[in-house]
């Protein structure tokens, strides 16, 4: 199976991937509680999940859709250069990504739902279809894994 076909998994962290997924923080542990877990979404996701050289704090293959979430350290400028390096990496292969603050998780967990289903919706009706990556980049890509 391709990287591609496995949407980019990277099995070197899978076990570190493994561990965290037992470490949530208070607002994973709510999102997928709430939000994630069991197909409330009607889709299946993935906590921490490898692609590339990162790992999404949720993914869900089908929908190409990863969803972030933002603790404090991600207001520190080298995290913010980090998670937009990541975020630009994921989206030229055709991942959608959206991300949430720690405190929107867990003081409107409704809102950050609806805005989850309203994503999942666009998707559904192709109004931001992911888009396939590149020619090309794949194997930029792959050879920086």
């Amino acid at each position: 199976m391709s990287s591609e076909q496995n949407n980019f998994y990277n099995k070197r962290l899978k076990s570190f991937a493994h561990e965290k997924r037992y470490e949530l923080t208070k607002a994973e542990a709510c999102l997928w509680k709430f939000v994630l877990s069991s197909k409330k979404t009607g889709y299946t996701f993935n906590r921490q999940r490898p692609v590339l050289n990162f790992i999404a704090d949720f993914m869900c293959k089908e929908l190409k859709l990863i969803i972030e979430i933002d603790g404090y350290s991600h207001f520190l400028d080298e995290v913010i250069t980090k998670d937009n390096k990541k975020q630009k990496a994921l989206e030229e292969l055709g991942f959608a990504v959206i991300r949430f603050t720690d405190s929107e998780v867990l003081n409107q967990i409704e809102r950050v739902r609806i805005a989850i289903m309203n994503c999942v919706e666009q998707i559904e009706n192709k109004n931001i279809l992911p888009l396939p990556p590149p020619e090309g980049d794949i194997q930029n890509h792959q050879k920086k894994s």
